[in-house]
């Protein structure tokens, strides 16, 4: 948890093994030990945030199996995180440093992407559509982009109200479904 929330806060390039050794009153080696490379463990972050993160919203659809409800749990998600010391979600803190992860760490916000906008497909089809099932996944994606974006936003102006009326504006004129 005190890698996790290290890398949510201060972006993945800044963890360091001593950093977080001091955070849990343990040697630098030990966590070597159990993760001998930085991707190991950032592999190991994202993949546990991702199961995580999957089972919360599996909960949420098998409760409502109502897409306006299971999309304002996911941003309801987001925005805690913003609550919670004006942090990011780990999969879009990462994504911002695509370019400086280990290959391990790459696939696993890879499979974050995947997950989540396969979920927001499952959201979106609970309901009648004319779309196909490329327009669908499209959609999906531009809901799940609209919501890490307001999250990064809203936290450059350290500012949660930010991330409301981005949101507000979604389900207005946005990319968010309006029945």
């Amino acid at each position: 948890m005190a890698a996790r929330s290290m890398v949510q806060a201060r972006g993945y390039n800044s963890l360091s093994f001593r950093d977080l050794a001091t955070a849990v009153g343990v040697k630098s080696s030990s966590i070597h030990y159990h993760f001998p490379t930085k991707g190991d463990l950032g592999a190991a972050l994202a993949h546990q945030y991702t199961d995580e993160f999957l089972e919360y919203l599996n909960q949420v659809f098998d409760t409502w199996k109502d897409r306006r409800t299971c999309i304002k749990s996911y941003i309801d998600v987001f925005r805690a995180t913003l609550v919670r010391e004006n942090r990011m979600c780990l999969g879009g803190i990462m994504a911002a440093e695509y370019t400086d992860l280990a290959a391990e760490v790459q696939v696993q916000v890879h499979r974050f992407t995947q997950l989540l906008t396969d979920w927001l497909v499952k959201v979106l089809d609970l309901e009648p559509h004319d779309r196909d099932p490329v327009a669908l996944r499209k959609w999906a994606m531009a809901i799940f982009a609209a919501v890490e974006g307001a999250q990064l936003v809203a936290r450059g102006c350290d500012d949660v109200q930010v991330y409301d009326n981005i949101l507000e504006a979604y389900w207005v004129a946005g990319p968010f479904p309006v029945a």
